[in-house]
């Protein structure tokens, strides 16, 4: 059976969390985590160079893994209208990348996310971690929290489409 690999994003122009699963049904739960990380830039620059840094890096991060999907967490309200800005602006680079790059592009809800992970659709922030940290026996969550949130976010696509 042919493996799909996953290429989850924890949406963020400060820290942008990103994740790689592969999906197989030879693996315990169906999946293997091959690496995770974030991107992290620097509120000092113009956000114009923090977006093209999330670009390059993401950039970096495909060609190096090549991905068939990128799973990307939906915006959803924020009462702070400057992060909702940034935060719109980043996910569209973001989205660039995958499209320049011919992937499959998927988008979850956090409502969607938790509700793969734990069952429970209104699960607090440490239930998902500590789920993802069940789920691939790993020593502890994975830090920082953007980086736990995008292997959810994964986690979260290989859960929903059985077939992908």
């Amino acid at each position: 059976m042919k493996s799909t690999v996953i290429l989850g994003i924890d949406v963020g122009i400060a820290i942008c969390g990103w994740s790689i699963l592969e999906k197989n049904h030879q693996y315990k739960n169906g999946m293997k985590l091959i690496d995770f990380g974030v991107i992290e830039t620097s509120k000092d620059l113009k956000t114009s160079k923090r977006l093209a840094l999330v670009y390059e890096e993401l950039d970096k991060i495909v060609k190096r893994y090549t991905p068939d999907i990128m799973c990307v967490e939906d915006i959803f309200f924020f009462k702070n209208q400057k992060t909702i800005i940034n935060i719109g602006q980043v996910r569209g680079v973001i989205l660039l990348v995958g499209e320049n790059n011919n992937l499959e592009i998927k988008n979850y809800t956090p409502l969607q996310v938790k509700t793969a992970i734990t069952g429970y659709g209104r699960a607090e922030k440490k239930q998902v971690q500590k789920m993802v940290q069940m789920l691939f026996n790993l020593k502890e969550i994975p830090k920082p929290d953007d980086a736990a949130d995008a292997i959810a976010i994964a986690v979260c696509h290989c859960n929903t489409n059985i077939l992908a």
